[in-house]
């Protein structure tokens, strides 16, 4: 019996998938059947999702622009007091 290649499947489909998974209509291996795939494949894909879900709702690319804005202040603050005390020789 010949081998099959290796399939590269695309994040649409993995994500149809695995949302039929989520649902529960069907098994593991029905939708192992009904898309020729491994169920372990299915399983994973549904644990993926689930586990990335929450990135869908959470913090947006503002919400990361303004960590770095307040990073930034932070470590400008930093350097100030780190040459103001090396300024005057005094502990914070």
């Amino acid at each position: 019996m010949a081998r099959r290649a290796t399939r590269n499947h695309s994040a649409a489909f993995k994500a149809k998938v695995a949302l039929e998974a989520v649902r529960g209509v069907k098994t593991a291996a029905e939708l192992a059947k009904q898309f020729d795939l491994h169920p372990n494949l299915i399983t994973d894909w549904k644990t993926q999702l689930l586990d990335r879900a929450q990135s869908v709702f959470g913090a947006g690319p503002g919400d990361q622009r303004l960590a770095v804005g307040e990073r930034a202040v932070g470590d400008r603050a930093a350097a100030q007091e780190s040459n103001a005390v090396a300024f005057v020789g005094l502990e914070p």
